[in-house]
């Protein structure tokens, strides 16, 4: 690959855009494109061979399509949770399943200050304040990164309230065959989980489980078929290097896509997008959320993480072409 030396792409305005104004990074033969709204990662491209089941800047975000999840993840059962002896309230965001899902800034606009586009790097920034059933303060800051490796992302998010708060973050990309609208069941997958959460129908976990024996267990890459996943994964097998990795290859081996976590995170999500609302987006792409805690982490305290006041917590995920 190049140096990654060409100019940024160029960021548009926003008006009338269902995403806000729209910026891209490339490095060599890699461009991504990403959104003011939610600071979202929109689409990743390799010699124009999309990586990702992303959305077109015409489009508003289905799924949580590339969103950031603060500051939980998943879902919280029935909006409701306690915290610090107090009872709280989030409004319902999945009124279906009578939860609050994939926290609160994903619809909101964030910022891009001047000096944060480079040619291959982006930084997004916003302010989370208190609002129904969150009292707290968030500055929540997004950094992607685009190099030889592929694409890094990191998520910070420091508590300036004078009382500490419960957190959970993850992200929510849908990896690609490489042609939108293609059925990822040929597919072969790896997800290296030992452990996973089965869940109600209300997709609320009930416990845990090993994957041995059971159809869960992709921990070699095999094919994908007829699975219908939409299950947290957690006891994740890592490399020397710390990290956990999915990958999605092409039946015939000759091209895939792979998305990592540092130890930040110790839970992965996947889902075969068979209960998406569109159906010609269903099982198009195979969504990997990393996940610092667990669905409903805000009452099973699986996972969740307290900020202190002043304090920060800072994770990286990314996506390497195959």
């Amino acid at each position: 690959m190049s140096s990654g030396q060409e100019p940024p792409l160029e960021a548009n305005n926003g008006y009338g855009v269902p995403s806000g104004c729209q910026y891209g990074i490339r490095h060599g033969r890699q461009s991504v494109h990403l959104t003011e709204v939610g600071g979202a990662l929109r689409d990743y491209l390799l010699d124009g061979r999309p990586l990702l089941d992303g959305y077109g800047p015409e489009e508003m975000c289905t799924g949580a399509r590339g969103h950031s999840l603060i500051p939980w993840p998943n879902r919280v059962k029935g909006g409701r949770y306690e915290w610090g002896g107090q009872q709280l309230q989030l409004d319902l965001s999945e009124p279906d399943k009578g939860a609050a899902i994939h926290g609160l800034t994903r619809w909101r606009n964030w910022n891009v200050p001047v000096v944060e586009h480079e040619n291959n790097k982006i930084s997004f920034t916003y302010t989370l304040h208190a609002c129904q059933g969150w009292p707290w303060v968030l500055d929540c800051r997004l950094d992607y990164t685009l190099d030889d490796g592929g694409l890094s992302v990191r998520t910070t998010v420091t508590n300036r309230s004078p009382e500490p708060c419960p957190f959970g973050t993850g992200a929510h990309p849908y990896l690609s065959l490489g042609l939108r609208g293609q059925v990822i069941d040929p597919g072969l997958v790896q997800v290296p989980g030992r452990t996973f959460l089965p869940v109600d129908d209300r997709g609320i976990p009930t416990g845990h489980e090993p994957v041995d024996g059971t159809e869960y267990d992709l921990r070699e890459l095999r094919q994908l078929g007829s699975r219908r996943i939409d299950v947290a994964y957690t006891d994740l097998i890592r490399d020397a290097d710390g990290r956990a990795r999915v990958k999605l290859v092409r039946a015939n081996g000759s091209a895939g896509v792979e998305l990592w976590v540092d130890e930040t995170y110790p839970y992965l999500e996947i889902f075969t997008g068979d209960t998406l609302p569109q159906p010609d987006r269903r099982r198009t792409g195979l969504g990997v959320e990393p996940m610092t805690c667990a669905p409903d982490a805000f009452n099973s305290g699986d996972g969740l993480i307290t900020l202190e006041p002043g304090q920060s917590h800072s994770g990286q995920w990314g996506i390497t072409p195959l």
